[in-house]
């Protein structure tokens, strides 16, 4: 096992028997170096990385904010191996939309019809209308709409399906985009997805969960279909 590897197991095995907890700092990094006798290069390796996972978030200098502290950030590690992947091409659209729609059926079909998550989904559809319907204002139209898609996915209060729906944010929203100038009128494809957003969530809103999951499906790979995926 490599030495980084060591400070990592540690802290894994603290934060599983409690020891550490979400806003909890790790001992300075003197300090673990010597208690784990690694050097302190592995140590500062080992949080680079805990960093990039979205475990910790490393301060410096003094005060408050210094020091290595505990969050909860799972989006972010998968969010870096999705786009990462994604720009290596092996991730195709179409396994993108597949688990879309995997995702979203499951989580509208048990979203609560009183979930505070609609509230935010209902301005963000007021937002959508505001930006207009032009080409120019396509990107600030699908960054709404990607909003929109989170928010009903929180909705089902799973915290699992949050964090990887989260990861797929930027890989969702930069495939809409790209694909955009394959569609023959966005005017009219913006104000259909506008219209099939709407009858999502008042399916949500009106405790019909099957119905939701039908509707969400057909307009995630309805999208896709017309822009030629």
């Amino acid at each position: 096992m490599r030495t980084h590897q060591l400070v990592l197991h540690w802290i894994e095995g603290q934060l599983s028997e409690g020891k550490l907890a979400v806003g909890g700092r790790l001992p300075p990094e003197r300090t673990l170096a010597e208690q784990l006798k690694v050097s302190r290069t592995s140590v500062r390796e080992a949080i680079r990385i805990l960093e990039a996972m979205g475990v910790v978030r490393a301060g410096v200098g003094s005060g408050p904010e210094a020091g290595t502290v505990v969050i909860s950030d799972p989006t972010a590690a998968l969010g870096s191996a999705l786009r990462l992947h994604v720009a290596t091409q092996h991730l195709p659209v179409s396994d993108i939309v597949e688990t879309r729609v995997l995702l979203e059926s499951w989580a509208v079909a048990r979203a609560k019809a009183d979930a505070p998550q609609l509230e935010l989904a209902a301005a963000l559809l007021d937002e959508m209308d505001a930006v207009g319907r032009s080409a120019q204002t396509a990107d600030d139209f699908l960054a709404l709409d990607v909003r929109f898609h989170l928010a009903l996915a929180d909705a089902a209060g799973n915290a699992v399906v949050s964090a990887m729906m989260g990861s797929l944010r930027e890989s969702i929203q930069g495939y809409a985009a790209r694909l955009t100038g394959n569609l023959p009128d966005w005017d009219a494809t913006a104000c259909r997805l506008g219209a099939e957003h709407r009858e999502i969530l008042a399916a949500i809103r009106n405790d019909d969960g099957e119905r939701a999951a039908k509707l969400v499906a057909a307009h995630i790979e309805g999208y896709y279909r017309e822009a030629g995926v």
